[in-house]
């Protein structure tokens, strides 16, 4: 009994120091990394306003959704869209740190240290993650101009839905990087699929008067059900492709397999010939 009761103490404290420990840091380290370069913090969240403010403005009151009685103009369609937009950049942006680790052997020094390799992998996610929701939590400042307004619960709800798409976002990016060991290879595969994965997230247009071949890949496209939970919690008056539940469920579901795929990515042994 004494021995159980000794042990249980030891055991806790021995996965904080070997897997905590090294997670917070390199949290920690993300964090500071991030916002030490100011020029990444501006182009992260003034792209995005760009593209909000002259693609909304452009299309103006040419472009309606809903009823005749609950039309939106363009810019307050788009903002959910702009949101996750920015959501993206940060995740995936932010996950280049790997191939720039590697390169400058920080990640080399990491992989020695006796620290699990999981403990890389829920650093990394979680830093890239906090920063991506910090930063569409900042463009959200903007949503009383548009006339939003928010109760706690809706708030609360708006935080854990951009959390599980920063989440599944920044999982995916360092799976895609980890292998990499070139940013321009990182770059090229951002502009092959990702992008493409935000465009047909319902951010631009409906689901509702898309294409029949376009609106199956929105169906199964997890960003769409990420837009539509922002756009039914940011305007409840219009209607929403998806129940709230659905939608979070799905996200809930694509952020726990993408930080899979990225635990398989790290602890995935390659060997390489001799010289």
């Amino acid at each position: 009994m004494v021995t159980q009761i000794t042990t249980l103490p030891t055991q806790s404290s021995s996965l904080s120091n070997e897997l905590l420990l090294p997670a917070f840091t390199l949290w920690w380290r993300e964090i500071v990394r991030f916002y030490r370069q100011r020029t990444r913090v501006i182009g992260v969240i003034a792209s995005p306003l760009v593209f909000w403010l002259v693609i909304g403005s452009g299309f103006g009151t040419s472009f309606r959704s809903g009823d005749s009685a609950g039309q939106q103009h363009y810019l307050d369609y788009f903002y959910p869209g702009a949101l996750i937009m920015i959501v993206l950049f940060t995740s995936i942006f932010t996950m280049m740190s790997v191939i720039e680790d590697r390169k400058e052997g920080f990640l080399l020094s990491v992989l020695v240290a006796p620290v699990p390799r999981s403990a890389i992998v829920l650093g990394k996610v979680l830093g890239g993650t906090t920063l991506a929701t910090i930063q569409g939590l900042i463009f959200l400042a903007l949503g009383p101009f548009l006339g939003i307004h928010l109760s706690l619960a809706q708030l609360l709800l708006v935080v854990l839905t951009v959390f599980l798409v920063s989440f599944a976002l920044t999982a995916l990016g360092f799976a895609i990087a980890w292998p990499m060991d070139s940013t321009q290879a990182f770059h090229a595969i951002i502009n092959l699929f990702l992008i493409p994965l935000w465009l047909l997230s319902g951010a631009l247009f409906p689901l509702a008067g898309a294409s029949g071949w376009i609106r199956v890949l929105m169906r199964v496209n997890p960003l769409t059900y990420g837009v539509d939970a922002l756009r039914s919690l940011l305007y409840p008056a219009t209607p929403e492709s998806f129940s709230l539940f659905s939608s979070l469920a799905t996200l809930i579901l694509f952020s726990g397999f993408m930080f899979g795929l990225a635990f398989v990515m790290v602890n995935r042994r390659t060997t390489r010939p001799a010289a």
